[in-house]
């Protein structure tokens, strides 16, 4: 056992937590397709409880959202992510917020939906540039 305390340690550093090619920001661009999909059929309808069911799943889309992408933040990106691409925490934060209470969560505007996957295709961008490298 106090050999194993005093052993030498071997340091080791990890791109992502997982094996590459478990990470895509296109989980989060399916779910914010779904929304805006949603949406329009929400404001097509005239069906009161068609539309209180297209609300509950674009809030749970919106949900989904939120999670890959702080997945991505989280997990994926490093520090020297940050560091190349110092928009990309704000980035996140303005795409997560845009799936959230104030965005596509709570609203049932195309344009906030459409804003929301601007965000999420320059999410992808920086993220596609990090796996070329």
């Amino acid at each position: 056992m106090f050999a194993r305390l005093f052993a030498p340690t071997l340091e080791v550093s990890a791109h992502c937590d997982l094996p590459c090619g478990v990470y895509d920001p296109a989980q989060a661009r399916i779910e914010a397709e779904s929304i805006k999909a949603v949406i329009a059929k929400a404001l097509d309808s005239d069906d009161p409880d068609f539309r209180t069911r297209a609300v509950l799943i674009k809030e749970q889309r919106s949900e989904l959202v939120k999670h890959h992408l702080w997945v991505l933040w989280t997990d994926y990106f490093k520090p020297p992510h940050f560091e190349k691409y110092p928009q990309l925490h704000t980035l996140v934060n303005e795409a997560t917020k845009l799936a959230g209470a104030s965005g596509t969560k709570g609203t049932l505007d195309p344009a906030v939906a459409d804003q929301l996957l601007a965000k999420i295709d320059e999410i992808a961008e920086i993220f596609w540039e990090t796996k070329k490298a």
